[in-house]
């Protein structure tokens, strides 16, 4: 049986994303699991190998071998123009690239010439400049695939979450809760968690205010209104779930021991303990999709771009997890 080919992108060429792909590139472990395809911009790749004393001497394929591609390698996609790239800084034109490279990757994957994408970090200010309308990944990859039930995730061994709402202010969280929503986020979480623990998952369900509205104390009856609905509907079926959980004392040691994956109502409230907990191991994947799509869970990281000092440990789970989801 041929290993799987993952179509991984390049991310902001002025960020880490460089590097890293030149990091996994390298990895013979990688290598063992599956054929992993950078699609960006040899140029770049080459230009970073220079500054950063890694290895520059890659395979390149055309879009006519994607299909048939055995070893580790690199799609020259050619989005990103040399004259203006700066490592380092923001700029429309990096913003373009990575948009470029995203959206090959996604078509690569429908077509069946790749089997699951996994992507590096990319800049929202330097693609908000560049025109793109998008304020991440999640909502590029849901638009192109025509998905309307979809969720971001954030899975490691330690904690995984998956978010009811992700880019949104916290003044517009509430409005932006239903108990559809919250339903769909719920379900999603339960397929993918059985499916990797081969078990009925056991949920935690995060309230949205302090103390968990503490039986409408705090907040409009978020709790009682929309949450606690969501969780009885979808507990009739069968689901094993926990909730409406305290935010402050759902991802203590002895919570975590007992739930394989939270829902949380907003962005903040899963990343910030799935950050300080797993940063270095955690993947981002976006649930609901037609593909397999994995992320790091880092940003582009344009203080260090370019300097050596980038880790590989994200991407290279991103992509190990990718294989993993692929049915």
């Amino acid at each position: 049986m041929s290993k799987p080919r993952i179509a991984v992108t390049m991310g902001d060429p002025a960020g880490i994303g460089p590097e890293i792909c030149l990091d996994l590139l390298a990895d013979s472990s990688v290598a063992d699991r599956c054929v992993p395809i950078v699609f960006g911009d040899t140029e770049v790749l080459r230009l970073c190998a220079g500054q950063t004393g890694k290895n520059g001497d890659f395979q390149v394929v055309g879009k006519d071998n994607l299909s048939s591609t055995s070893s580790p390698s690199v799609l020259d996609l050619g989005l990103m123009e040399m004259d203006q790239l700066q490592p380092g800084i923001i700029n429309p034109a990096t913003g373009k690239a990575t948009y470029g490279y995203v959206m090959e990757a996604i078509d690569a994957c429908l077509a069946g010439q790749v089997d699951a994408v996994a992507t590096c970090p990319a800049n929202k200010e330097a693609m908000k400049s560049a025109g793109i309308p998008h304020p991440g990944h999640t909502e590029i990859f849901a638009e192109r695939t025509q998905s309307k039930r979809f969720c971001m995730a954030f899975f490691s061994k330690t904690i995984s979450c998956s978010l009811v709402t992700v880019h949104a202010g916290y003044t517009e969280v509430p409005g932006l809760l239903s108990e559809e929503r919250i339903i769909d986020v719920i379900e999603l979480t339960r397929e993918t968690h059985e499916k990797l623990l081969g078990k009925e998952p056991s949920i935690g369900i995060c309230g949205l205010n302090p103390h968990a509205g503490e039986n409408g104390l705090f907040g409009n009856g978020e709790e009682e209104r929309i949450i606690m609905p969501a969780i009885e509907k979808t507990r009739a079926k069968g689901f094993n779930l926990t909730g409406p959980l305290p935010p402050d004392t759902a991802f203590t040691e002895s919570m975590r021991r007992q739930i394989d994956a939270y829902v949380c109502m907003y962005h903040d409230q899963g990343l910030i303990p799935v950050k300080a907990l797993a940063f270095e191991e955690a993947v981002n994947v976006t649930l609901g999709l037609p593909l397999v799509r994995t992320s790091v869970d880092h940003g582009t990281a344009l203080d260090i771009a370019w300097q050596d000092k980038a880790d590989a440990s994200s991407l290279k789970a991103a992509v190990n997890l990718a294989v993993r989801l692929i049915d």
